[in-house]
């Protein structure tokens, strides 16, 4: 494997990759994560629809994570800003779990993987902070890329 990290030039400092000679392509990204509760609490929250004092947690949690993608290049340094086409996020209960996956779309020169990880990765934090009340036994699992596309290298899990 003869790779290079991308955002550290040959000095070891770090820098923000130059995209500008890159093609406009469609580029796609999904991510995935769950948040898993305890049984006890799940089977209350499954009882109340998932709804809390504070609202409707899964949609609190598929906004908060639509408005932390279209912030990614604010959070992450050496991300480039991106005019998003298409962000996605979808809350699913699955085995005493919240299911989260979110899917970024744009016509853009670099990826959107880190947008799609940063989308799953807020609601996951969305739905802990609403559901903490009842217990602080809920563990954010597995945030990872499943898929992404329109790029040198597409990649599927």
């Amino acid at each position: 494997m003869n790779k290079e990290l991308s955002h550290i030039d040959k000095a070891g400092k770090a820098h923000m990759v130059d995209v500008s000679e890159k093609p406009m392509t469609i580029r796609t990204a999904l991510a995935s994560g769950r948040v898993a509760f305890p049984e006890a609490v799940f089977a209350i929250l499954s009882e109340q629809d998932f709804l809390s004092a504070k609202g409707s947690i899964i949609q609190t949690a598929v906004i908060a994570g639509i408005q932390a993608v279209k912030k990614t290049s604010e959070l992450i340094p050496l991300c480039h800003q991106l005019n998003l086409s298409k962000v996605q996020i979808d809350i699913q209960p699955v085995d005493n779990a919240l299911q989260i996956k979110c899917m970024v779309r744009c016509t853009e020169r670099t990826g959107v993987e880190m947008e799609a990880l940063t989308g799953v990765s807020v609601s996951a934090l969305t739905i802990y902070d609403m559901c903490k009340a009842l217990s602080h036994d809920i563990r954010i699992l597995g945030i990872q890329l499943e898929e992404k596309t329109g790029g040198k290298n597409d990649f599927s899990r």
